[in-house]
């Protein structure tokens, strides 16, 4: 298994405040943006997941600013499986700037595997055994 190298970002003028300077709720849906593309790296995308039945959401997020993104930048965006027991995923993530390497923001996230018809708490391997072996092969490779 091949391991995913990030996400390219550049950011969009929208995103930034007055000064030019990435408003700072655009961080979390970047690491969303990179939590996607991790798992079409791994063949399993949100919405061939959501085929399964079966819905991600997120119970908790965080955010640490290092320094500061400015428009025209572009970063790179590294999603790590921090953790997997089965019925939770935890991620971090860290933004590096592309030209200068520099870490910028870091973060995480957690979620939960709900069943989408009844909103029930679901261990994956149930669901499908192969992204459970997936999920566990990937986090390991991660550690």
């Amino acid at each position: 298994m091949e391991k995913f190298t990030g996400y390219m970002r550049e950011p969009f003028y929208y995103e930034t405040d007055q000064m030019g300077i990435i408003h700072h709720s655009n961080y979390i849906r970047w690491m969303e943006e990179s939590r996607v593309a991790l798992l079409d790296h791994l063949g399993f995308s949100y919405t061939k997941i959501e085929k399964l039945g079966v819905i991600i959401p997120v119970l908790e997020v965080t955010c640490q600013y290092k320094e500061m993104i400015r428009y025209g930048e572009t970063v790179r965006i590294l999603p790590k499986i921090e953790q997997y027991s089965g019925t939770r995923l935890n991620f971090s993530y860290e933004i590096y700037g592309l030209d200068d390497g520099k870490l910028r923001t870091t973060g995480s996230s957690k979620h939960c595997f709900l069943l989408a018809d009844n909103q029930k708490l679901t261990k994956l391997e149930r669901v499908n055994p192969a992204l459970d072996r997936l999920f566990h092969e990937y986090a390991q490779l991660d550690s």
